[in-house]
């Protein structure tokens, strides 16, 4: 797990240390003292854009010159501890660096160390948002278990663009330049297709054992916006093209695809559910994929789950069953409060932090 995590130059965190850091982890603070931030910054210990997608200049603290760094140290039972560290330099502040051990890494190495993923205010509502937020959030979950996930993804928006691009020229181009950038396509999408079928079939037997209460149990489907074999959509893709220069993009594939989800007790679709029921659902779909964590579907790799406010709204009941929940997480957890009464079921087990203006002092 992760026992040290340091942020200097990022958000309103000039230079913060968090030492000492256990399984359970608690930052207690005013909204907007930056408590959300040092969850953001450990998300950024994985492949991907952390919790809020910022761009990376949005990310340093202002008057600083431009530039922020985060580090944390993973201790580990059997082998000497690993340092992780990602940031950016003054003189190219839309440029990430990752290091690990010291040495130049890639961010998509950062995935074979950690296994993170998270919930926030800001996903209350992803059922009723666009299906490309819910893509993204079925990709985040994959990426947790798998972290060649990035690149997969990564490679497949690049032959998406380039076919497109192709497709919008003023004349249409020849069938070989097509048919190259299809195949690579066609394998890509199937490939990415199939991860995102693979999860929502794991997730939705985990969430099949969970009662229906606390907390609202969905059922999932995927949605696949085309034939999940490389070769059955290759040929879609050749078929669609005046379809698709048409429409000046590619209306087939993966880029197409959504996350069906229901309130299982009512069979109602999770968009028409109420505000604390999506909540709900949300969090037992949280627990159902930390469960896939702890259960070694991310390999050798420590799960970390960052969890902010999500006691709020939660009555007693259902936060005890929640911290219930969380002490069988065999990863690691960081959660946030505005005030430390609503924890007071995990305080003998957790570490806690007092955070205020940027700064943070042990509880």
């Amino acid at each position: 797990m992760l026992d040290r995590v340091a942020l200097r130059s990022f958000r309103n965190h000039r230079d913060t240390m968090l030492v000492g850091a256990r399984r359970l982890n608690l930052l207690v603070g005013e909204n907007g003292a930056g408590k959300t931030n040092v969850l953001e910054a450990v998300s950024l210990l994985a492949p991907g854009r952390g919790l809020r997608r910022a761009a990376l200049p949005e990310m340093a603290a202002e008057g600083t010159g431009g530039g922020f760094a985060i580090s944390a140290r993973l201790a580990q039972a059997d082998a000497d501890p690993v340092q992780l560290g990602t940031g950016t330099s003054p003189d190219q502040p839309g440029r990430r660096l990752v290091q690990v051990n010291g040495a130049t890494a890639s961010a998509a190495q950062l995935g074979e160390w950690l296994a993170i993923a998270w919930l926030t205010p800001a996903m209350d509502r992803l059922f009723a948002d666009s299906a490309g937020a819910r893509r993204r959030y079925m990709d985040r979950l994959a990426l947790a278990l798998q972290p060649g996930h990035a690149t997969l993804a990564a490679r497949h928006e690049r032959a998406l663009r380039e076919r497109n691009r192709l497709l919008s020229a003023e004349a249409m181009p020849e069938a070989r330049w097509l048919d190259a950038v299809e195949a690579q396509l066609a394998e890509t999408g199937a490939a990415l297709a199939n991860a995102r079928a693979m999860l929502v079939e794991r997730l939705a037997a985990a969430l099949a054992t969970m009662p229906n209460a606390p907390f609202a149990r969905p059922t999932l489907a995927y949605r696949p916006g085309g034939p999940l074999t490389a070769e059955a959509l290759v040929a879609e893709l050749a078929r669609g093209r005046a379809r698709d220069r048409a429409a000046q993009r590619t209306l087939v594939g993966p880029q197409r695809d959504d996350l069906q989800v229901t309130h299982s007790a009512k069979a109602m679709p999770a968009a028409l559910s109420s505000t604390g029921e999506q909540k709900a659902m949300l969090i037992a779909l949280t627990l159902a994929h930390a469960g896939l964590l702890s259960g070694g579907s991310a390999g050798d790799r420590p799960g970390v789950l960052l969890l902010d406010e999500v006691a709020a709204h939660l009555d007693p009941m259902r936060r005890d069953a929640l911290f219930d929940l969380l002490r069988d997480f065999a990863g690691q957890v960081w959660l946030t409060g505005t005030e430390a009464s609503p924890f007071a079921g995990i305080m003998s087990d957790a570490a806690g932090w007092q955070v205020t203006a940027g700064a943070a002092t042990p509880l």
